[in-house]
Parts: structure tokens; sequence; C-alpha cells
């Protein structure tokens, strides 16, 4: 059996989610399915456009506060289209041409090529090679290169067009210094508020030397800090073949200057656009392996989570997710990753105070042991007397695979799902295989949640198996705050439960409707 801890490998997950959802269909033909739902979901009712964004109350911009001044309006983009790569056959964003081309651009741009050890770096573990970083890293167009060893540093700040290469993660390691505060990034692009742009990490363990703090109750201080690695306001930037290790909050955060909670309706200014993480690994984050926030264009493929720590929050109430899209992102790709005991597997989400994600899309995804397999929320956005997003909207998903939810030390009072759904409109799950543990007692919980004002909702070819003591496959739940609008089609077994005042939803199997 494959070892889905921090040893493992995720560019096996295509294989693997294929095995586990048994899927026949090419993926051209997958992505067009896909795409068809998707458009069917449009039509289940007229609520499938975001509100208009209407001007906040007076309390309102009270709560807002300072964070208005640092926002913008909020809006629904066109969403991003999925192809299939022309060269190699891989699923891409429609906008990767661009990415392409501006990733020749820096490559033709850099100048001069620096070994960090020719600036007195010293890869022994113990020497503080802050100064040799800045030295070689210089004002940009710079290729670094960062032999194999272990390189002790304060923190490092990438400058425009930087090419920072190892030899490979466990070969080249960057670790934060013994004495670097809490709230330190260990590596991140220079000027957060001006941006900067062309930024490729590559070939690197990023240690942030969580050891040094002791047994303190909280890892993490503010907002995008204490992180590996922070990409903040940056536009192109790539991650390649980069580990994070233990970090206070995130293995890779990309995000806006500052996390903002204007109200729904607002987003960050200053979001980073065009970055892509590829074959990327993370384990013990206080927080998430990978967020986003406030930024557009992202592409993550490849890539795996697993164990965090859960320490940027209070002891058994830690929403750690493997992959969190977060407030105020948008048009964001996720492409054959995997996420192991997580408290989400991948968590599509905003806080109260803040817009929504939206325009993501999953093409395969396999989740092990993680407590939700799959969250869609927009937070106090969910119930008959909360405020009804304005934001959240457009979710797509096709060939996931989980195995096994589990309750979980992380967050001790939620119960396991494969599936969650809340608050968002226009949601498509394509070919969906959950698999359980037949010696684990799922205490007569449902499989898949579909709650909470959720709306236009398309579940298609779900697979539920291998349970013990398991309620509903799939519970559509009703009430004041009733999900509505939903088509659930092919699913084995066929055990779907709907809740009161639940008033349309159309359920077909086998050729027959109900």
């Amino acid at each position: 059996m494959l070892n889905f801890d921090k040893t493992h490998d995720p560019r096996q997950n295509k294989m693997l989610i294929d095995q586990i959802t048994g899927n026949k269909l090419p993926i051209k033909e997958l992505i067009q399915e896909t795409e068809t739902l998707f458009q069917q979901s449009l039509n289940l009712s007229s609520d499938s456009q975001p509100k208009a964004s209407t001007p906040p109350s007076n309390s309102k911009k009270v709560e807002g506060g300072v964070f208005r001044l640092t926002a913008e309006r909020s809006q629904i983009l066109e969403p991003t289209r999925v192809l299939l790569d022309q060269d190699d056959g891989n699923v891409v964003p429609d906008w990767k041409d661009k990415l392409d081309a501006e990733y020749k651009r820096l490559l033709s741009t850099i100048t001069k090529e620096i070994n960090v050890v020719d600036c007195g770096a010293v890869g022994d573990g113990k020497t503080d090679c802050t100064t040799a970083f800045k030295k070689a890293l210089g004002n940009g167009r710079v290729k670094v290169i960062v032999p194999p060893g272990i390189y002790v540093t304060k923190g490092i700040k990438l400058p425009s067009w930087t090419w920072l290469v190892g030899s490979g993660p466990g070969m080249t390691t960057i670790k934060l210094h013994d004495k670097a505060p809490r709230g330190t990034r260990l590596l991140t692009n220079a000027n957060h508020w001006k941006g900067n742009h062309h930024l490729l990490v590559q070939g690197l363990s990023l240690d942030w030397n969580v050891e040094r703090l002791g047994n303190i109750p909280k890892t993490s201080t503010w907002g995008n800090h204490s992180s590996c690695l922070t990409y903040a306001n940056v536009t192109y930037g790539w991650v390649k073949e980069v580990e994070g290790i233990n970090p206070g909050l995130h293995c890779f955060d990309i995000s806006s200057t500052l996390y903002n909670y204007a109200g729904d309706g607002f987003r960050g200014r200053r979001g980073s656009k065009y970055v892509w993480l590829d074959h990327v690994t993370g384990y013990g984050f206080g927080d998430d392996g990978i967020t986003t926030h406030h930024s557009d264009y992202i592409f993550i493929s490849n890539s795996h989570m697993c164990d965090p720590s859960g320490r940027a929050h209070q002891q058994g109430f830690s929403n750690s997710n493997g992959f969190e899209i977060d407030d105020g992102s948008r048009n964001v790709l996720l492409v054959n990753n995997s996420s192991a005991r997580c408290f989400g597997g991948v968590e599509i989400k905003a806080h109260q105070n803040s817009s929504a994600a939206s325009n993501v899309t999953i093409i395969g995804h396999l989740s092990i042991n993680d407590n939700r397999a799959f969250n869609f929320r927009h937070i106090g956005h969910h119930k008959l007397n909360d405020a009804e997003s304005r934001t959240a909207y457009n979710i797509i998903a096709a060939n996931l695979a989980v195995i096994a939810p589990v309750y979980s030390d992380l967050y001790k009072d939620s119960a396991p799902r494969g599936m969650v759904i809340s608050a968002y409109k226009n949601v498509v799950i394509n070919q969906l295989t959950i698999v359980g543990n037949p010696e684990y007692d799922f205490k007569g919980n449902p499989v898949i949640a579909v709650q909470y004002r959720a709306r236009n909702v398309i579940l298609n070819k779900i697979t539920v198996k291998s349970f013990t003591n398991r309620g509903a496959c799939i519970k559509v739940y009703g009430g004041d705050h009733r999900a509505d609008s939903l088509k659930i089609q092919a699913c084995v077994p066929e055990e779907i439960e709907v809740g009161k005042a639940v008033q349309n939803v159309r359920i077909e199997s086998a050729g027959t409707i109900y």
C-alpha cells in the first residue's frame, strides 16, 4: 500500500485517482461533460447570477473599519476554461500560454548566474547565510544556485526577475534561524506594497524551524506572516518541486499585500495573479498547506499536503486544510493533487466578513483520511437570519477520489464527511468516488451533505461504498436554511435523503425520475 505521508510522490496521483474512480472517459470528454453539466446548473433556478453589490450600511462600514481603505468592490470574473496542453495532454488553464510567454521572458531577462556559496554561504546547518543570499540576489535579473546543504537564514526577500534554484527537496534546504521572530516569512517577495513580478523558486526544502519556538500555544502571528513561502502582490510567479516543512501558519501562501475583512462584496487590493505551483509538498503546517487570498488566476497541480500540526489554532479547533482557496480568490484551477489527515482536503470558502472564493475548478483530487475531504462554504452566510452570500458562486469538480474520511483531533466536534456544500450557487460535481473503511464506525453520519442555502447543484456519477453504520449517501438538508434547486443522477447506491421544505430536487436513476 502506498504511504501518503510526507514521502508520497504526487506525480502518481492521476493514475491512483483513475484507478479508484474507475474513470473510463478520456480526459477531454470528461472535461466536456463537466462543462455541459455546469451550463445546466445555471438553469436550475433563476438564482444563478451573482447579486449586485449594494452600499454597506453604516454599521457594516464601522465593522469593515480600516479594511475598506485597502479594499475594492468584488466582481465575478469570466470563468477560466480548462484545456489540454497540446504538447503533453495535461490539464491546464486557458491562460497558461500567457504564463509560458512570461516564463520565457524571465529566462531571457536573467543576465547573470551566481552560486550562493561564492557570496559566502555555508550549507552546514549552523552558519547564518542571510547576508550571502542578499548579496547573491542583488537587484534581480539573476539565477541564484543553492547547492546541496542546509542554509540557515533570518528570511530571504526576492526581487523581481529572480530564479532561485536548489539541487532538489531534501538535498538543498533553507532553514529559518533559531532566533528568527515568530512572524518571520522564510521566503517571500521583496516588496508587498509595490509588488514584484517574474519569480521562480525551484528544487528546495523550506524548513520554518518551528522547533525553535518550543511548546508555545500558537505558532503564528497575524495575516500572511509565519509561512515557508509567501507571494504577496506577485504577478507571474512559479513554485516548482519545493517542500514546505512545519511552518507556523502555511507552507505556501499566494496572497494580497494584506488579508482583507471589509465585508462580503469587497476584496483586498494588490492581490497576486498568474501563479503556478507544481509538484510542491508540505507537512506539519499550523494552518493550511497551500492557501490563496484575494488573488486571481492561480494554478496548483501535482502537489501533496499532509499531517498538519494545527498549532496556529486553539487545540481541538484547527481548521487546517491541505488546500484552501480562501477569501476573494478567483479563477483557481487545481489538478491531480492529494491530501492526507487534514481537517479539509480541499476547502473553498470565505470568512463571514470577506468575499467568497469564486470560479474554482478541481480536476482530479485524492483525499486520504481527511475529516472533510471537500468542504465548500461561506461562513456566516448559511442560516435564515444570515445575509445571503453575494459572492459564493461557481465551483466545478470532476474525477474526485476519497478514502475513509474520519474523525480528527484537529477539530474534535466535526463529524466526518466525504463532501459538504454550503451557501455556494452553481456547483457541479462529476464523478466522485468515496470509499469508506469497513472496520470504522461512521456513527450514522451522511457521507455527502448539501445544506445551508446551497443552490443550483448537480451531482453526477457519485459512488459510495465500504462504509459501516453510515447514514444516507447524500443528504439534502431541509428547514428554513434548506438547500434547493438540485439535480442528482447516476448515483450508486441510490440512498438519498431529502429534508422537509426542499422544493426543487430532481433525482434520476436508471432512467427513472423521482
